[in-house]
């Protein structure tokens, strides 16, 4: 398979009044992923995953004994990444589906509880990498990836996950990343979205 950039699902300046400005967007949907799409498309020439599947590359490609990967699972990891980002983020948030709500609460005791353990493993995240939401053999839970690892890499399914990497937010947040997770989750998650994942 090629690699593709996709559109966004709403317009650059759409998450403006939500706290994401048009130049975050233009950076790092125009620029950094199409550079991983770019690099990612090269690397796959002649290479072993050439014509592969996505999640069969990342998982393919993945070493699980070293924090430094290769550069087609980097490029092709990031790609996967921010494709779902931007389908989790959407104008104006929406709200939690009953059925999710009920497993967060049954997995956490209470949203706001979930949300301490989200920003806190966004914030506690060393530099770049993603904090996740993630069902887990039925059971959901928080984790944290550095670079761009996923949830795939361990089996797990990613139901939301938020970028910490400091192009994502320096533009509107400078470091305070704390702040621009916590708003993440209350003005921009698309939970429906997540919900379907499920």
């Amino acid at each position: 398979m090629t690699l593709e950039l996709p559109d966004l699902p709403y317009s650059h300046d759409a998450l403006e009044s939500n706290g994401m400005c048009k130049e975050t967007m233009e950076f790092h949907h125009d620029l950094h992923h199409k550079a991983y799409v770019d690099n990612g498309n090269k690397l796959l020439a002649g290479s072993e995953f050439e014509g592969k599947e996505i999640e069969a590359i990342i998982t393919g490609s993945f070493n699980k004994e070293s924090k430094a990967q290769n550069g087609i699972f980097n490029n092709v990891a990031q790609h996967w990444n921010h494709c779902e980002f931007w389908k989790m983020m959407s104008p104006g948030g929406s709200k939690i589906p009953s059925e999710l709500e009920s497993k967060i609460n049954d997995s956490f005791d209470s949203y706001e509880k979930f949300k301490e353990e989200f920003v806190a493993a966004g914030v506690s995240q060393f530099g770049s990498g993603w904090c996740w939401l993630v069902m887990d053999n039925d059971k959901l839970m928080v984790t944290k990836t550095e670079n761009g690892v996923n949830p795939l890499c361990f089996s797990q399914k990613a139901l939301l996950g938020c970028d910490v990497w400091e192009h994502s937010y320096y533009l509107d947040y400078r470091n305070k990343r704390p702040a621009y997770i916590e708003n993440f989750l209350d003005n921009l998650v698309n939970w429906e979205y997540v919900a379907s994942k499920l």
